[in-house]
């Protein structure tokens, strides 16, 4: 009970003490995930994704286990996680009116936009700004929310962020009253990495459902998050376990390790079909201190369903992915 009551507490603490410096950039995003830059230029693609061709392991925790293993400190690029000053002025007062806010069809932030995305679970931004960096198609939009509002305020004032292509907003996914700034059937995708592992498991299907009803027929979720027996879990000890794969970590956040099955029942009794949901093991090496980590991952692709009539596209085949990455 106390993990769930105070799991807002956890999380800010957790923020406050790590901030920037923590997680790396996920660069993988656009090899995985090639629907979150679906008009790039193709050149400045390229030039980013060989910059940081280092990158494509997701990161995570380096006593406590998270998004991946971190084996040594990083920090991110300066280009990255410079500060500004202040929030925008404009931002302040949008998200202030949030919490009474109607939302219509043509008022709301990044209505004018014709591509939007929305990442549940942004953190500081590690996802978020990687897209906007890289994707410079006008007509994007993306929206970016977490349940720490510590986290949030890293991403607003980080100097890569611009109100007018990005709204970042404290949101906690497993509120039913909490409402989203954008109507319902207005997203292109919706983003959960390593986000949906932290809800309690009761509550996990009801969060789905509510996101299901914000995509466009058509529009994707996708998800990559801990798979069941990856050695985040074989690791944890006794007294950390507070349910079947669900366990506390030594910060107090939590964390949930799905199995395909299930992440297949949360997608599909929310209405959305499956394009992708594979395994992904690998083998990470850390020459250093000679460990060797046999991590395990689930990424998935569902879709809306299109209007009568467009029928979907073919399904990608289930498939095991085995790889490893020495570091």
């Amino acid at each position: 009970v106390d993990y769930e009551v105070n799991a807002h507490k956890y999380w800010n603490e957790f923020y406050k003490i790590h901030e920037n410096g923590f997680f790396k950039d996920r660069h993988w995003l656009f090899t995985e995930f090639p629907e979150l830059a679906p008009n790039p230029n193709h050149n400045d693609l390229n030039d980013w994704l060989s910059e940081n061709k280092r990158s494509e392991v997701p990161e995570g925790r380096s006593k406590e286990e998270g998004p991946g293993l971190k084996t040594e400190q990083h920090t991110c690029s300066s280009d990255n996680l410079g500060h500004k000053t202040q929030m925008p002025p404009l931002e302040e007062d949008v998200t202030r009116k949030l919490s009474h806010l109607e939302i219509h069809a043509d008022e709301f932030p990044g209505s004018s936009a014709t591509y939007r995305i929305l990442e549940v679970g942004c953190g500081v931004g590690n996802t978020v700004f990687p897209i906007l960096q890289t994707n410079n198609d006008p007509g994007l939009f993306v929206y970016c929310c977490d349940f720490s509002s510590t986290a949030i305020e890293l991403v607003r004032t980080n100097s890569a962020y611009d109100p007018r292509r990005c709204f970042a907003f404290v949101h906690d996914l497993c509120d039913e009253d909490a409402t989203y700034p954008v109507p319902g059937g207005s997203l292109d995708v919706i983003i959960l990495i390593f986000v949906l592992s932290a809800v309690v498991p009761d509550k996990m299907q009801k969060a789905i459902s509510r996101l299901s009803r914000l995509l466009k027929p058509g529009g994707m979720m996708l998800l990559r998050d801990y798979g069941r027996y990856d050695m985040a879990q074989l690791r944890f000890k006794k007294g950390q376990c507070l349910s079947e794969s669900f366990y506390v970590r030594g910060d107090g956040t939590r964390v949930y390790f799905f199995t395909q099955e299930e992440l297949d029942t949360l997608f599909t009794t929310a209405g959305l079909e499956k394009v992708q949901n594979l395994v992904d093991r690998r083998l990470q090496v850390n020459r250093g201190k000679q460990l060797t980590m046999y991590r395990v991952w689930i990424q998935c692709k569902y879709r809306k369903p299109l209007v009568s009539g467009a029928g979907p596209e073919p399904p990608v085949p289930d498939r095991i992915l085995s790889s490893s990455a020495v570091f």
